[in-house]
């Protein structure tokens, strides 16, 4: 019987990697390919893009790139304060797991990987109970985006029904319905102590409940804190899309970057992805959303492949190196031995 879920189970994994991941990727990459090319005046846009690397605002590039770095070290801090209680970590440990958790998350659905990879840095005997510390960490994220959001919905309401995005009706059952689930989200998360309450109370899962005892010493100072840290990274992205939207000619002013990328980041947040197939989905999501002020979709294209490949991609590969050198520390402790 095991054999025959092991066997099931690496054929769906085939499946997935090899066919629908492929498949998804080409029908999604046409989409986006067919939105540059209907573009008016797409000669013009390929030529701003092209002067944009030969202007002074090259230096948006840059900052991009140093708000890389930030965007993952207050990750960094989040993580570290999260783990306290189970396992003092230092803050270059914690930036090295963090880093290692973005290498397995891009080839898993909605970025799950991540928490295999930050395990990796903590003591044998603490590892599975850091699983519901990451975990709560990213409901933090979570409830930030949900609430930046909807707020978002509600301001870009006018312009979205009147370009026929979506209709009144849908418009009014996404929006409570967001807001309803960032509600509930908020009140659990600041309830965490009744989840380990409510797993002791179900019939042999006494020898779980180790899994989850550590988020019950969660306080609200700590909870709080988590989430003001969530607000900043949401911040840092949005600054990041502003420093390159304009950088690629995508004329929108402060305000209506901050509620689109938004309002972005939240259909990104409900839409299963995987983060290899993210880079084309967001596009899309992107230029339809910010496409309600700006004309200029190969601007958005070129500032969202930029920002998908300088925070997910550059780290991945940093986290993969740090994990193949731990593999090579723990091998040679091995031989040691």
């Amino acid at each position: 019987m095991r054999g025959r879920l092991m066997k099931v189970s690496k054929n769906i994994k085939f499946f997935i990697n090899y066919f629908l991941g492929p498949v998804l990727f080409v029908w999604l990459a046409w989409s986006v390919y067919r939105q540059i090319m209907a573009q008016p005046d797409l000669g013009k846009a390929w030529q701003h893009v092209r002067q944009s690397f030969n202007s002074p605002l090259i230096w948006n590039l840059v900052i991009v790139v140093l708000l890389m770095f930030v965007n993952w070290a207050i990750e960094a801090v989040k993580w570290k304060i999260s783990v306290k209680e189970v396992q003092e970590v230092n803050f270059a440990k914690a930036f090295m797991a963090v880093l290692s958790g973005v290498s397995f998350a891009v080839s898993t659905p909605n970025r799950v990987g991540e928490y295999l990879g930050r395990v990796l840095y903590m003591k044998e005997g603490n590892r599975l109970k850091t699983i519901s510390i990451t975990i709560t960490g990213s409901i933090s994220q979570l409830i930030i985006t949900l609430f930046i959001g909807c707020i978002g919905l509600y301001v870009l309401r006018p312009a979205i029904i009147e370009q026929h995005l979506i209709s009144s009706l849908w418009m009014q059952v996404i929006f409570y319905g967001v807001l309803a689930t960032a509600i509930v989200l908020t009140v659990f998360y600041f309830r965490l102590s009744w989840l380990v309450k409510w797993i002791e109370k179900i019939p042999g899962s006494r020898r779980f409940v180790y899994l989850v005892e550590a988020i019950e010493h969660f306080d609200a100072t700590l909870l709080i804190r988590l989430l003001s840290l969530s607000l900043l990274r949401f911040i840092v992205f949005i600054i990041q899309y502003y420093l390159l939207f304009d950088l690629f000619g995508v004329n929108t002013d402060w305000w209506q970057t901050f509620w689109t990328v938004s309002v972005s980041f939240l259909v990104m947040a409900i839409i299963p992805t995987i983060s290899l197939l993210e880079l084309v989905q967001r596009g899309n999501v992107v230029a339809a959303i910010v496409g309600l002020y700006s004309a200029n979709i190969v601007g958005m294209s070129f500032a969202t492949a930029s920002i998908w490949f300088i925070n997910l991609v550059i780290p991945a590969i940093a986290g993969s190196l740090l994990i193949l050198r731990m593999r090579k520390i723990i091998s040679e402790k091995n031989e040691e031995v």
